[in-house]
Parts: structure tokens; sequence; C-alpha cells
């Protein structure tokens, strides 16, 4: 994917913390980041790296525990980072901003029925009524492929399968016309075929309503169907993005050559499948030097010491590493990475995609 000029959101130096017990956790280290119109962008990590926390941060949704230390957060000419009030947010969640959190099952109020669950966000949202409101239920429930709408809009979350339910959020999430749709691990409550299903429904409002989605997950294999771009998160950084081919094919960053590494079809039959040692630096702590360095075989002792700067690989690539600094010495990454290296260039001979990965 080419670099698109066209920001819709922009993401500054942003800062995040908590405080609990008396202490501080710093969540959101440091994160720039900037939103394209129309793209899918892929927030990749390991369970606890930061990943909601960011995007709860875009619709105020975070604990009360929780504050913007320093940062910007720039949309539609406004800075997000700045508002202190629900007043303020009610403007652009769900209108502006919507999410489909990863289990339906607790996202639906069960004493209410889905069309009631859904005519409320169009009444909110699109000022709709009555007779009025009632065929628009109808009509998102169609659209995201339920059938016999007028009943199924009488029924209440636990009549519904574990699919039809995130169908059910994807509609509440829709019913509002948003310009960003978030979707918070989408699939993971689901099995192969739902997963592809869902997948495939979120791809066709996209393309649909001209969607930019943010898809937040730890399953690279969402990742390749899905994504434009790549962004890969660690103890609240982002420590590399690029376009989907870029890392999958040609990452730089240590943590993402361990995340790759790990994918279950690059084991080998009758050896132990890869796993990354050790566990994610305490963010009640703070983070000196690169903080994947504790756990990377490959460190330089700089690594220990300060944390490095964003690297660009090529104008739409870009990794947070002291790998590549012009100073460094020369690392090969692990075997499973010069395979999938050597599996890229064949691809873009054939002119194939990630898809296939």
């Amino acid at each position: 994917m080419e670099k698109n000029d066209s920001v819709l959101l922009s993401i500054q130096d942003l800062n995040f913390k908590f405080t609990l017990r008396g202490q501080v956790l710093h969540a959101i280290r440091g994160i720039s980041l900037d939103v394209y119109k129309g793209e899918s962008l892929a927030i990749v990590g390991e369970s606890g790296s930061g990943k909601s926390v960011l995007v709860k941060t875009l619709m105020g949704l975070n604990d009360q525990n929780g504050y913007i230390e320093s940062g910007k957060i720039l949309y539609n000419g406004q800075d997000l980072a700045t508002f202190t009030t629900d007043k303020q947010w009610q403007a652009i969640r769900g209108r502006e901003i919507a999410m489909v959190l990863q289990d339906p099952m607790t996202s639906l109020n069960p004493l209410k029925t889905i069309g009631w669950q859904i005519k409320e966000a169009l009444e909110l949202h699109q000022n709709l009524h009555g007779a009025a409101a009632d065929a628009a239920v109808c009509e998102l429930l169609a659209e995201v492929g339920i059938p016999d709408p007028q009943r199924r809009a009488k029924q209440y979350p636990h009549e519904f399968s574990g699919g039809m339910r995130q169908r059910v959020v994807i509609a509440i999430a829709m019913a509002c016309r948003p310009k960003i749709l978030i979707c918070d691990e989408p699939t993971t409550a689901l099995d192969v075929t739902i997963q592809a299903q869902i997948l495939g429904l979120i791809k066709q409002m996209q393309k649909k309503y001209d969607l930019t989605t943010i898809y937040i997950t730890h399953d690279l294999g969402v990742v390749a169907n899905v994504a434009d771009r790549i962004a890969v998160m660690y103890a609240g950084d982002i420590v590399e993005v690029g376009s989907c081919a870029e890392v999958f094919y040609d990452p730089r960053h240590p943590y993402t050559w361990a995340l790759l590494s790990s994918l279950p079809q690059l084991g080998v039959k009758g050896e132990p499948l890869y796993s990354i040692e050790g566990t994610p630096p305490n963010l009640f702590h703070e983070v000196r030097g690169d903080a994947f360095a504790p756990r990377n075989p490959q460190a330089l002792k700089i690594d220990f010491v300060k944390r490095p700067p964003m690297f660009a690989v090529s104008p739409t690539h870009s990794a947070r590493t002291w790998l590549l600094d012009p100073r460094a010495p020369k690392v090969e990454p692990p075997e499973h990475i010069r395979v999938l290296r050597e599996k890229g260039r064949a691809l873009k001979l054939t002119g194939e995609g990630t898809a296939n990965a």
C-alpha cells in the first residue's frame, strides 16, 4: 500500500497512565501514529502490551483512574486529548469513532431485546424514532446477514449464537455511520469458519461505507487477511510499523521477529514450537532503553541504556531498534525470519499477497 497523504487521525507523543493503590502505571509510553483515511490498520502484540488501552483512549473509554499525561490526539480539527467531559466525547463516540468489542455477550444487555439496543443508537445519533427507527433496525440486521430481521429484533442476546451476536454488535456500531471502526479482537471466541464470515462482513462494511478500520489482535493470521498496515506494540510502545508485506516479509525489530517466529505454521515437525522467553516489563517501574532488551538474545549494550528512536526503513516502514543505526553491528535475524524473507521475495516475483502466507 502506498503511503496516503490523507491523515484522518494523528496520535502524537501520547502518554497515558493509571493510578492504582498509590502507584502509577505508565500504560502508553510516547506513542506517535497516523491513521489514514480508508485504510485497514492492525495493531498487534502480546496481551498486556497496551493495544486496548490505546484505542479506548481514542474514545475516552478508559477507567476513571486513567489519565492522559501528555500528547495529542488530533481528529477533524480537534485535540481529543483535551476532552474532559462526557458531553464532549458524546459527539465522537459512535458518531465519528465506533468500536466492536471482543466479547459480544458482555457488551450486549441481556435484559433488553436486540432491536431495542440497536434502536437506542439510532435514536441517540441519528434522531430516528418510532416506525422509522424500527425499519432502520431491520435494515441493519439484514445488512449484517441476520435472516428474518423483524422476528430477530424482538429476541434477546441469549437466543443468538456467538457469531450472530457479533453481527449484532457490528450492526450497533454501524447504526451511527462512523468514520472510524475499531475492532477489538472481533473474532477471539469464534470458530475458524465464523471468524472468516465476520472478517468478510467487516471488509464488506468498510468498502460500502468508506470506513477506516483499526483491528486490535494478537492473531497474525487474522492480520494477513485484513490489514493494509501493521503497527507492532510492546510494553505500551509502538516498536515497528509498516505495510502488511513489509512487516511480514521484511521485519526489522527483534520483537517482531519473535512474534512471527511464534507462528505455528512456521514450526517444524518433531521440533518444539518457538516461544518468547521471559515476561514483559513491569510498567509500574520506569523502563530504561529498549523494553524488549531483557528478552532479546540479540540485544546490544545500548539497548539497556537508551530508548532507540524510530529508524526509517522505507517511506512506509520504520522500526524502533538500535540494530538499524548505521553504527550497529550486523545481526542476522532468526532462521524463521530468513525463511519468511525468501517467501516474500518469491511472492513479490509472482505478484501474490500476504493473504496466502
